[in-house]
């Protein structure tokens, strides 16, 4: 036996069961597809559980920034929805985009991206004189980027006198903030570009594009009356978003035929609390796991209601005002199956992570 240990330690660092750190899988932001500057980043290197499809970030508007987990299970309608707004904006495989701000291409994905078949590429560094040379050097067929940013820069390119040397006739997919009005006239005299509003997060991916849903599942649901004008909460495959907007038959800046004011947006408050009320999963056990995954990965609390239905031919979800707009508004009832995408998309992670879990051998937990 003597000499066992040091032939053992010789052979583990040839081949095992468990791969070395060198034989990690790795994903880097280059494969990621936002490998690109900002001045509010540091790059790091994480541990990424293999259940996962990326992580990202939330950006921080109001509060600090979520983790942001996204799952296989969802990549599939997540994808759709990005190709959706790549079609109506009338670019092609082969079409070159300038992203001025990396993370906005997790919201699209990265695979969608590749996959739609476009050349995309960042700025040198997150400034506006940056803009503008890639502007000039790149001849993009599209910008993806924050409106205000977007209006100052041309606004300098006009003060400097460069505007004419600029691209022209390009499609300006703004995104990020509220859309900035005063940049429809502004990129209309520089770029002659046609102004895209998208709204989204990093969360749920792409809801909307210029007032119109880019998804099945979404749902307006109007709050409580009050003295101003009437807003509705968007609902995404049964989860809410906290943001608010107007519903106008006059319809978007951008496009007459979408009627949600993206642009208006308001944070909802109080925010509705989402009960599941029954579920086609036949184990409440397995249904708590994925209300605790939501609120890890995606930042939503549900709860499930004693009762709960299992077992059902589809998802029924209430949103319920919380106590203190309670008896002001009557629960809104969502049913699925396609109202209630988005939930399922989530359950079916969890199911998927339940049977195909990656475990480390080292780590052992005892139920």
């Amino acid at each position: 036996m003597k000499g066992m240990l040091a032939e053992i330690a010789k052979m583990v660092k040839d081949f095992g069961s468990a791969p070395t750190f060198e034989e990690m899988p790795r994903k880097t932001l280059a494969d990621k597809g936002i490998a690109g500057p900002t001045a509010a980043h540091t790059i790091e290197e994480v541990h990424t559980p293999l259940n996962l499809a990326y992580l990202t970030f939330t950006t921080g508007s109001s509060a600090f920034q979520n983790i942001v987990g996204v799952t296989f299970a969802e990549m599939s309608r997540k994808l759709q929805a990005s190709f959706n707004i790549l079609q109506r904006a009338g670019l092609k495989a082969g079409d070159k985009v300038l992203v001025t701000y990396p993370p906005l291409v997790n919201v699209f994905s990265g695979d969608a991206m590749k996959k739609y078949g476009l050349e995309w590429r960042f700025l040198v560094r997150s400034s506006r004189d940056a803009f503008l040379a890639a502007l000039y050097e790149f001849q993009p067929q599209a910008v993806v980027g924050e409106s205000s940013f977007i209006r100052a820069a041309l606004e300098d390119a006009k003060h400097m006198g460069v505007a004419d040397e600029l691209p022209q006739d390009i499609v300006l997919l703004t995104a990020g903030t509220p859309l900035d009005l005063e940049l429809l006239p502004t990129a209309k005299s520089v770029l002659n570009a046609r102004v895209h509003d998208l709204y989204g997060c990093q969360e749920f991916g792409w809801l909307c594009m210029d007032g119109v849903p880019v998804r099945e599942d979404i749902e307006l649901v109007k709050l409580p009356g009050g003295a101003g004008q009437e807003m509705f909460e968007l609902v995404v495959g049964g989860l809410p978003m906290g943001d608010s907007f107007p519903v106008s038959a006059s319809g978007h800046v951008c496009n007459s035929e979408g009627k949600i004011i993206t642009y208006r947006r308001e944070r909802t408050y109080p925010e509705y609390e989402v009960i599941v009320k029954a579920t086609t999963l036949t184990s409440t056990v397995t249904l708590g796991r994925v209300v605790r995954s939501i609120l890890r990965i995606k930042g939503r609390i549900v709860k499930i209601i004693p009762d709960v239905v299992t077992g059902a031919a589809h998802t029924v979800l209430e949103l319920r005002p919380d106590y203190i707009s309670a008896g002001v508004q009557p629960g809104i009832i969502i049913e699925g199956p396609q109202k209630t995408q988005f939930f399922d998309d989530m359950v079916q992670a969890q199911l998927d992570y339940q049977q195909k879990a990656k475990a480390d051998p080292t780590w052992t937990k005892r139920s």
